[in-house]
């Protein structure tokens, strides 16, 4: 393996952003050279004190033209939604892309932007890819690597598992529509809500994995009331009004339900919500039934010093900054998973 280093550009510093940033100062595969913030108050500042660790002599600039001018080997794009023009403006400039925004898999709710993409690609010799943790890992290279080991498979469940208060920012309250009177929820759909074009990108890819066809997938929505006042950093979650949710995604197969998605938020314990689930620890959930029926879990743990944090931030940027040497090296274009095969992840074992 090479001693090759990769110059990066950091575009946005979010939660997943200041993870990149992280791992970009600490890692001898990666040199910072620019990040890209949407925020006046950081512009100015040390990318690493916007990230929480000790300046690395980056400056966050939110001058756009400024960043797509820079010299740079990959763009780490990380904004919640991704704005297809400029990730081509950027592929255009001679900069590979590595995001957690979306486009994991070419599906038909994609083609039109893919072929943006892929023309992108073309003109400026470089490549896409998108990867994270859940939809982009957990709901398809882990079903396909489970699978692996299996006989026969009847039907697949990927379970997403988290408890808002314990294991999110509390931003994500409002965001996943905590709060809101019942039939009010199940009406406005939230931002977890409106993921089903994004979820289903993991099933088409686990299908096509697996050599079958969906005829279609489709979206359920339930809702739980808390039983008494949920208290917050912020305030607290009324009695009455939604404390968890349950989203489902089925594809189908032949007619029968095949894979199905499960996103089980929750913001407190079943004995204070009607009706009174109990979804468990923050975790992924694997599970394949057939022969033989087989489990694969994904969860944090504790570490040596008995702190414990869900990771879920620092897998979804991982996932994808992992990527960026084998998206760099490859030929252009939009790269899926299939088409990277094996990651060799480079510089994760240092002193």
């Amino acid at each position: 393996m090479s001693d090759k280093t990769y110059r990066v550009l950091q575009w946005m510093t979010g939660d997943v952003g200041q993870v990149g940033v992280r791992h970009f100062a600490d890692s001898p595969v990666f040199d910072l050279v620019g990040v890209l913030v949407h925020s006046h108050d950081k512009v100015g500042k040390d990318a690493g004190e916007i990230a929480g660790i000790a300046p690395i002599g980056v400056t966050a600039t939110d001058d756009v033209e400024q960043i797509i001018a820079m010299d740079a080997d990959c763009v780490f794009y990380t904004p919640i939604i991704m704005d297809v023009d400029t990730v081509c403006r950027l592929l255009r400039s001679g900069k590979n892309v590595v995001t957690t925004s979306g486009f994991f898999y070419p599906t038909a709710n994609f083609a039109a932007d893919g072929e943006k993409i892929r023309k992108a690609c073309e003109d400026g010799g470089t490549s896409f890819h998108a990867g994270g943790i859940h939809p982009g890992y957990a709901g398809d290279i882990l079903p396909l690597t489970l699978a692996r080991v299996t006989s026969k498979i009847e039907n697949i469940r990927v379970i997403e598992v988290v408890n808002v208060l314990t294991d999110a920012p509390l931003d994500h309250i409002d965001w996943l529509g905590f709060g809101k009177e019942r039939n009010k929820f199940l009406t406005e759909p939230t931002i977890l809500g409106l993921g089903t074009v994004f979820f289903a990108q993991s099933m088409y890819m686990l299908a096509d994995g697996l050599g079958i066809e969906i005829d279609d997938v489709t979206a359920d929505l339930e809702a739980a009331v808390a039983t008494q006042d949920i208290p917050h950093e912020l305030g607290a979650i009324p009695s009455g009004t939604v404390a968890a949710q349950r989203h489902q995604w089925t594809a189908r197969v032949g007619g029968e339900p095949l894979i199905v998605f499960e996103a089980l938020y929750t913001t407190t314990s079943a004995d204070k919500l009607n009706p009174p689930w109990d979804f468990g620890k923050t975790r992924y959930r694997i599970v394949i039934d057939g022969d033989p029926p087989s489990e694969l879990t994904l969860q944090g743990v504790e570490r040596p010093d008995g702190t414990k944090t869900h990771p879920g931030y620092d897998w979804t940027a991982m996932g994808a900054i992992n990527a960026i040497p084998d998206v760099c090296d490859a030929q252009p274009g939009w790269l899926t998973h299939f088409d990277l095969g094996l990651l060799r992840p480079r510089g994760l074992v240092r002193k």
